[in-house]
């Protein structure tokens, strides 16, 4: 039995969360799904432009963990764009992260009623 995951911080949920391409009706694209802690990964290596260590003790999780998240990330992202596909962002278990700013001003925040 494989050991239970543990909640990754994560700064908020974006606003947007579907992106597909234009002028293809939504039922004739496959859809690719983004969990949050890609999301997050994404947002601090490429956004914030931070290096994995940090960026993994920001997220409470291991360097070599934060390492695997971001590179499932790139992947999925790569196949959206390449093979035009649609791009859903939902979450499993995660620790929404009351007390720190984004640094970039999107997304909901957990105070607000989701």
């Amino acid at each position: 039995m494989p050991r239970p995951k543990c909640h990754r911080n994560v700064c908020g949920i974006p606003d947007k969360n579907y992106f597909k391409p234009r002028g293809i009706p939504t039922v004739d694209l496959e859809e690719i799904v983004l969990n949050l802690d890609e999301f997050e990964a994404i947002r601090l290596a490429d956004y914030e432009q931070l290096y994995q260590e940090e960026a993994a003790a920001k997220m409470n999780i291991s360097r070599q963990t934060f390492g695997r998240i971001i590179e499932a990330a790139h992947k999925k992202i790569a196949d959206v764009l390449l093979n035009g596909k649609a791009l859903k962002i939902e979450g499993e278990e995660v620790n929404l992260d009351e007390n720190k700013s984004c640094g970039h001003g999107k997304g909901r925040r957990a105070d607000k009623n989701n």
